[in-house]
């Protein structure tokens, strides 16, 4: 068993007033990360390295603004309805994956057609950005001593701050392994694939994150003030991956359908 000890949660502090938090930073690095990828592989769409910023720009807000809104919609819809105002109070705390794909979803959208771009084209050079940011969010989680896992009695469970004092596991760090790495990896073989069907790397994205994680919520102590949702078995953020799953399942038979049946066209017209 260890015993997590306190990580205060401000890296520093700016005149007493301004809180610079590890778990802002980690969505910095995160971005950082996806830039520092992305921008060898931006040429290949045809656009200068200054487009490059403009677009992280689109997303970076359609991450934070999707993140903070799907998150009170999603766990905290009683209160958002009692008090919207609370959807402005970040510094709280509070993001959701889900929300935060569906608002960079939008402003990729967004971004593509001002530059009159191809959205599928768009979205497979973003997905395999993605995974770096979830596993630095993720360590942040780690570090804030949040979102902690279930009790358990393995050698590395943890007692972590704040908690109840029983050992738990460090799903954070379960999350960090599946959600950074693993998926990281995964998006990276697909995308090396020859002859993908334009947008196919969106559709393994959402398959993929939706598995893992759906997987590893089996460790992850439900919200509090939500438990488990469906049949006193599953939790919130898994009925949200496994519809995650189905819809990447959907997009992958469309896809490869449309990928199919151009090549049987042209077979029968010869």
């Amino acid at each position: 068993m260890i015993h997590l000890p306190y990580i205060n949660p401000d890296m520093f502090v700016i005149a007493g007033m301004i809180h610079v938090r590890w778990y802002g930073f980690m969505y910095l690095l995160g971005f950082l990360t996806a830039w520092f990828i992305g921008r060898d592989r931006w040429h290949r769409l045809g656009l200068h390295h200054d487009a490059l910023l403009d677009y992280f720009s689109y997303v970076a807000f359609g991450i934070l603004i999707g993140g903070r809104l799907g998150y009170m919609m999603i766990y905290q819809l009683p209160l958002f309805l009692q008090s919207p105002w609370t959807l402005f109070t970040v510094w709280k705390g509070g993001m959701a994956f889900h929300g935060a794909l569906l608002g960079g979803l939008v402003a990729l959208i967004l971004f593509s057609r001002s530059r009159q771009l191809a959205v599928f084209k768009m979205i497979d050079f973003t997905m395999p950005l993605i995974p770096p940011g979830l596993f630095f969010g993720r360590f942040g989680n780690f570090i804030n001593g949040e979102l902690w896992g279930r009790v358990s009695y393995l050698p590395w469970a943890m007692v972590f701050p704040r908690s109840d004092g029983f050992p738990r596991h460090p799903s954070q760090i379960y999350e960090m392994l599946g959600e950074g790495l693993l998926l990281y990896f995964l998006m990276n073989w697909h995308r090396r694939r020859p002859n993908r069907s334009p947008g196919m790397l969106g559709a393994w994205f959402i398959f993929h994150y939706g598995w893992i994680r759906f997987v590893i919520e089996f460790y992850r102590e439900p919200d509090h003030h939500l438990g488990l949702v469906a049949y006193n078995y599953l939790s919130m953020g898994q009925c949200l991956c496994a519809m995650m799953v189905c819809a990447g399942l959907v997009w992958l038979c469309v896809a490869k359908r449309q990928h199919v049946l151009p090549r049987a066209d042209m077979l029968s017209s010869t």
